[in-house]
């Protein structure tokens, strides 16, 4: 049929391929599509920047190289656990643990203050360990096999053997993966386990990778390696060749970490995190679970890679996201603590905000424990000036008044004389109902 301008008509029906053109395009506009990847996007680790960052601890025991990895994602609270520890020298195994339990780190770090020497050596270089985290949390598998690799080439080395600090122990791997990953570190044909070689005792080994593992085989990325600071008071141990060990720590519920070779993460044992760990308690019937990162307590610092941000970051709009990025979670927690320490009782948190602390702890003065602890004795007791009390109390609008009774007096006294008033209006109105 023929339009009136000369035109050919448009059909009443529209064919089949153009209605299914038709809808192809609805479904890509209503579908967005995936967000290319950032061209300064970091890429994954290389297998040998991987056997760089991990010699260093491959040759923990297998619960203490646990509950390293898992520190290690919270690169922020392990610099502060670092100085506490350096502060608490005296203490060690649970008792540490125990000291620091109302500090706002991850359980993970709070674990790591019974073991000062792993701790010192996290304080040696800040962006190892943010890397030793990214890389735990974006390519665990990866991580895994690469300790494998590095342990059995101190085997081969003749450098890892049982003795009276720990228990070398060898097993047949798993069939290796279908799929190989590229530069990724080669499937291990064994797996070789460390336990301490009396269970409540733990040595950490410090040792030369050089020494340990024979000709380094990447020569591009030679081998981190953190002898023990003398700042800590363990002087200057010669280690170019043979292990350090220090002397053993003794511990209970403190070594709570495992891995599972075969699955390739890590585990928590339930009982004993639940021991030492009374404010962060696991409800599992389980005696043992997988560990999950918690990015709550990543303090703002930015996670490595497009995949690790999708799994942990806050997306836009969510509260927490704003919290993270400012990192004020952390700084407000111990602007609490020392006010608590200062003002001589506890503050309590604003309400809504920040992590959930139980009223049981408020009650029984935690502040003042937490600031005893980490504050010395000239400062925690050295008066301070009203003026400079109820300053940082209005710092936040929450705690606003805390420290000024008489203002807290004029604020009751208000709130009395309007409540009173709301009476008066509304006797008339109750009298002239029948």
């Amino acid at each position: 049929m023929q339009a009136t301008d000369g035109s050919l008509a448009a059909p009443r029906r529209r064919p089949r391929l153009v209605r299914a053109a038709a809808a192809l395009l609805a479904l890509a506009v209503a579908v967005p599509a995936p967000v290319p990847a950032r061209a300064d996007e970091p890429p994954p680790f290389t297998a040998a920047q991987l056997d760089q960052m991990l010699a260093p601890i491959a040759l923990f025991p297998d619960a203490l190289l646990s509950q390293v990895l898992m520190g290690a994602t919270y690169p922020a609270d392990v610099a502060l656990a670092v100085e506490w520890a350096y502060a608490h020298r005296p203490l060690e195994g649970d008792a540490a643990v125990v000291a620091a339990r109302d500090e706002p780190w991850d359980p993970s770090v709070q674990s790591l203050v019974a073991f000062p020497q792993a701790l010192a050596m996290l304080g040696e270089n800040p962006q190892w360990v943010q890397d030793l985290g990214d890389a735990f949390l974006g390519q665990p598998g990866e991580v895994m096999d690469s300790v494998q690799l590095l342990r059995s080439r101190a085997k081969e080395a003749g450098n890892l053997s049982t003795d009276e600090h720990m228990v070398v122990s060898v097993e047949a791997a798993p069939p290796p993966p279908q799929v190989i990953v590229v530069n990724a570190p080669p499937p291990p044909v064994q797996i070789v386990t460390i336990v301490p070689a009396r269970p409540q005792v733990v040595f950490v080994p410090v040792f030369s990778p050089v020494w340990a593992f024979g000709p380094w085989w990447h020569p591009a990325f030679p081998p981190f390696f953190f002898p023990p600071p003398v700042r800590w008071g363990w002087g200057r141990p010669s280690i170019h060749v043979g292990f350090w060990w220090g002397r053993g720590v003794r511990v209970q519920a403190s070594l709570w970490g495992g891995v599972d070779w075969r699955r390739r993460n890590v585990t928590v044992n339930v009982n004993r995190w639940n021991t030492v760990h009374v404010h962060h308690r696991i409800d599992s019937r389980s005696a043992s679970v997988s560990w999950q990162h918690d990015a709550r307590n990543r303090r703002g610092v930015p996670y490595r890679g497009a995949a690790t941000r999708t799994r942990f970051q806050p997306a836009v709009g969510d509260p927490r996201a704003r919290e993270a990025y400012r990192g004020r979670e952390l700084q407000r927690e111990r602007a609490r603590q020392e006010l608590a320490g200062r003002l001589g009782e506890p503050v309590p948190r604003p309400a809504g905000g920040g992590a959930v602390v139980p009223r049981d702890r408020v009650a029984a003065g935690a502040g003042r424990e937490r600031v005893a602890a980490a504050v010395p004795r000239e400062r925690a007791t050295a008066p301070v000036p009203r003026e400079r009390a109820v300053a940082m109390v209005n710092r936040d609008n929450a705690l606003r008044g805390a420290a000024n009774p008489a203002l807290a007096r004029a604020q009751a006294d208000r709130g009395a004389a309007s409540l009173a008033s709301m009476r008066e209006r509304a006797a008339p109105r109750e009298r002239r109902q029948p």
